[in-house]
Order: C-alpha cells, then sequence, then structure tokens
C-alpha cells in the first residue's frame, strides 16, 4: 500500500489521490457520517463518574501496599545488604565496645558508651537514609507512569512506601538492639531494654523517611544524596555528644531543640543511665549528677524524647506524602 500511494507513483500515473478522495463520493460519506455521530442521541446523557479513580481510597492503599510488598521482596540488594550491614555494624560496635555498659568509675568509661549510641545512631541512620533514595527514586517513576493512567492517586502511593518500611526497620532495629545491648553490657531490665528498641526503631524510621523526603522533593536521587547530607552534618554537630547542651552558646541552642539526633541521643543516654546512682571513684558526683550537670540530661524526660522521635518520623513521613502529590518532576 505504501509503495503505491507513494509521491513518485502520483507523478507516474498523473493522479493527486488526495483530490481524487476529496472529490469522491466516499468523502462525502464520511463527512456526513462524523457530523450525525458528533451529536448526541436524543435524551441521552454525558458520562460522568463519580469520582476519579475506579476504587475507594482503601483499596488503592491495599493494592499499592501489595505491590510495594512484592517489590521490597524481589530486591535483596536493598533488603538483604541492608541487614547484613546492621548486623556486621552491630558486631563490629560490639566489640568495639564490649562490656561498657557497667562501667561508672569514672567520667571516660561513660563517654565511650555514650559513643556507641552516639555512633551507632549515626551509622545506621545515614546508611538508612542514603540506601532508600535511589529505591524511591525508581518507585516514583513507576508511581508517575501509573498515576497517569488513573490507576490510584498520590497519597495511596505514599501511605504504602510509608508502611512497607515499617517491618523491615524493625527487624533491623531488634537485630542490631539485641546485639549490641547484649554485647555492650547494658543493664537487662526489661524498661531499659525496651527504652533502646524504641529509640533505635524510631531513629531509624525518620531517618528513613528523611530520605524518602529528600528525594520527593528533589528531581531525582543524586540531588536528593547532596541535599540530605548537608544536614547530616549540622545533625552531628547539635546532636548534644560532640557539644553538649549547657556548652553550646545560648544563640544556637534551638537548633539543638530541633535536631532530631539530639533528642534521640537525649532518650538513649536518660534511660540506660539517668536513674543510676552509683557514686563514681574519680568523682565527687553520681552517675545521675554527672549526665544532668554535664549534658543537661534529665531521666524524667524520657516520655517528651519518645514522643519527639515519633512525631519527627511521622513529620517527615507527611512531608513526603504532600511532596509526592505536589511536586511532579517528570520531564515527559
Amino acid at each position: 500500500m505504501l509503495e503505491v500511494t507513494s509521491s513518485a507513483q502520483e507523478l507516474t500515473l498523473g493522479v493527486d489521490f488526495n483530490d481524487t478522495y476529496k472529490n469522491s463520493e466516499l468523502f462525502r460519506r464520511n463527512k456526513q457520517l462524523i457530523e450525525e455521530l458528533g451529536k448526541p442521541a436524543y435524551g441521552s446523557k454525558d458520562l460522568h463518574f463519580s469520582t476519579q479513580y475506579s476504587q475507594s481510597f482503601s483499596v488503592q492503599c491495599l493494592a499499592c501496599l501489595w505491590k510495594q510488598h512484592w517489590s521490597y521482596w524481589r530486591n535483596p540488594p536493598y533488603t538483604a545488604v541492608r541487614f547484613f550491614f546492621t548486623t556486621f555494624i552491630g558486631l563490629m560496635f560490639g566489640t568495639i565496645f564490649w562490656d561498657l555498659g557497667r562501667k561508672y568509675s569514672n567520667r571516660q568509661d561513660l563517654f565511650n558508651a555514650f559513643g556507641s549510641m552516639y555512633t551507632a545512631v549515626l551509622f545506621l541512620g545515614v546508611q538508612n537514609s542514603s540506601a532508600v533514595q535511589p529505591v524511591v527514586a525508581v518507585e516514583r517513576s513507576v508511581f508517575y507512569r501509573e498515576r497517569a493512567a488513573g490507576m490510584y492517586s498520590a497519597l495511596p502511593y505514599a501511605f504504602a512506601q510509608v508502611i512497607i518500611e515499617l517491618p523491615y526497620v524493625f527487624i533491623q532495629a531488634i537485630s542490631y538492639g539485641v546485639i549490641v545491648y547484649a554485647m555492650i553490657g547494658f543493664d537487662w531490665t526489661l524498661e531499659k531494654f525496651f527504652w533502646y528498641i524504641f529509640f533505635m526503631y524510631f531513629t531509624l524510621c525518620y531517618f528513613t523517611f528523611y530520605g524518602m523526603m529528600a528525594v520527593a522533593i528533589t528531581p531525582n536521587h543524586h540531588v536528593a544524596s547532596i541535599v540530605a547530607s548537608a544536614f547530616y552534618a549540622i545533625w552531628n554537630l547539635f546532636s548534644g555528644f560532640v557539644v553538649p547542651r549547657p556548652m553550646i552558646p545560648v544563640w544556637w541552642r534551638w537548633y539543638y531543640w530541633a535536631c532530631p539526633v539530639a533528642w534521640t541521643i537525649y532518650g538513649l543516654i536518660a534511660s540506660q543511665f539517668g536513674d543510676i546512682n552509683i557514686m563514681m571513684e574519680s568523682e565527687n558526683e553520681t552517675v545521675q549528677e554527672f549526665i544532668t550537670s554535664y549534658f543537661g540530661i534529665k531521666h524524667d524526660f524520657i516520655g517528651v524524647c519518645a514522643a519527639v522521635v515519633v512525631g519527627t518520623g511521622v513529620l517527615f513521613a507527611c512531608i513526603f506524602a504532600v511532596s509526592i502529590k505536589l511536586f511532579n518532576f517528570q520531564r515527559r
């Protein structure tokens, strides 16, 4: 057909197929049929759908959650490597800080124990935040295509992306917490072990959601990693371990309370050492008094720390959901 209707064939035959068709009876019948079909039939109504999507919000959430479950299950380079890294870091920190959890004789022993918490939070937190960014970037590309096809809206996707991380982070926190808690030798009481797992779990959650949020507000995960790394340094500086809160200048002390890592360190130290009234051998004060005077940490502030750490994770997750809904970095 292409051969016989080409311009060369028209020149050979001396025929203009375009003019021939426009002057034919077929052309006139088709024009008339188009006009007739372009007018709605008498008594007919326009098509109307009560919702933009065919399924309800809850069904969309379940469908997206099912899809994310299989996406994560079939992505061992992300999920399995994360567990391997966590176990390796737990064993490494456990051997480095071996049996320091019950040593209170001097300040250096306490600093060593506090350092195990501080380094764990930053090592695992930054690793979680960095590892999730390329995964979310790929999932976002799929989301753009499927949302354009009318399959589901932005919020069910964001809900599923947040929820699917929770069990993986929980297993990560448990595996690390049990290894480190036993090897470092913290007090084996139910309350203290619960608070240790609690703060590690929600800290890893808000670091993970922070990485997801960074991707959602930037065009790609390369830019997201640059933006996120700037805040890692700031959070490290204002964590309250490098420079304790009483020593921070007054005009910068407000950022200590705005730093999520500071709340994590506060909660971990207060829950593990804030109620110990044993007198230190080389100091004229108890462990509790030293923590209060040097770091400004009080044991009865644990509940507030827990609420802030949970709230920080919820805040980052909400910003991720809103950003996914409002921002569209698709170029096509």
